[in-house]
């Protein structure tokens, strides 16, 4: 199936970088919101990440205008009806994705796809829940969208060989590596990813070192980019918490289960950069 049409489902961190690299691709995008503020918000910090990439030399003025006029915002369900493909980025909670697809479905072609960025639910839950199972599939993204080159295809039973195909084939035209990943709780990313930093929180409490020198000693003895506990703050205490508990109820293995002092600092409030405070202040 050739994809022409894009549409995004949710103007937030995740749903406006997928819009964004969907319109930079060449993709006319139409991206959804639940109401005009928050539209506004989300189209505002496209046009300021396009605008800083000006200014830094990475992306060129061109550039920058054919993916803002290939892009236009909506609170409509209907704006949608000739989209080819749907992605959504929502929040993560089955009820509220469930209510969204069947708000689509009444507008949308039988062979629109119904993609999925969740980082954490069941593909196949998704899937059964619609009236086209086998045009559903999930594309988990990274933040931040526009500069993480890796897509997760997702494969739900009901998926078609013809939609995971096209869904890899518009992934790569998207200018990302995509990797094939199974519908299992955390896919491959976070089944490896998250274990990680449990168990970095799980050394802090037993006093293995300090938040700096823990994080410290990651980056430079691993090599990695930013040490666990900082990233604990970048992807957002809360998220990492919810996402823990889906895998310990699915796998039932205590280097899922979230540690006492992740649950608390959640209870507390500390979510990381996006409260002011985690692991760090900001």
């Amino acid at each position: 199936m050739e994809i022409k049409n894009v549409g995004v489902l949710g103007c937030g961190l995740m749903g406006a970088g997928i819009a964004q690299v969907a319109a930079a691709s060449g993709f006319k995008t139409i991206v959804r919101e639940v109401n005009q503020g928050a539209l506004d918000k989300g189209m505002a910090r496209i046009k300021r990440f396009l605008d800083d990439g000006v200014s830094k030399a990475k992306v060129t003025t061109e550039q920058r205008d054919t993916a803002l006029a290939n892009l236009t915002g909506t609170t409509q369900f209907q704006a949608m009806k000739d989209c080819d493909i749907i992605i959504e980025a929502i929040v993560e909670n089955v009820e509220e994705k469930v209510a969204a697809y069947t708000f689509l479905e009444a507008g949308v072609s039988p062979n629109t796809i119904f993609a999925s960025n969740t980082s954490s639910l069941c593909i196949t839950e998704l899937a059964a829940k619609t009236k086209r199972p086998d045009r559903f599939g999930g594309l988990h993204f990274f933040n931040p969208v526009p500069l993480m080159k890796l897509v997760e295809v997702v494969r739900a039973l009901t998926t078609s060989d013809e939609t995971y195909q096209t869904l890899f084939k518009f992934s790569q035209a998207l200018g990302k590596d995509p990797i094939t990943a199974p519908d299992k709780p955390g896919f491959i990313v976070n089944r490896l990813l998250v274990p990680y930093l449990l168990d970095a929180i799980r050394c802090y409490e037993r006093g293995l070192g300090t938040i700096e020198d823990i994080d410290k000693g990651m980056k430079l003895g691993c090599g990695y980019p930013m040490g666990p506990l900082t990233l604990l703050d970048f992807v957002g205490l809360d998220t990492t918490y919810y996402i823990a508990n889906i895998m310990f109820d699915e796998y039932k293995d205590a280097m899922f289960a979230a540690p006492p002092l992740l649950k608390r600092m959640v209870l507390a409030g500390k979510l990381g950069r996006k409260s002011g405070e985690g692991f760090y202040k900001y």
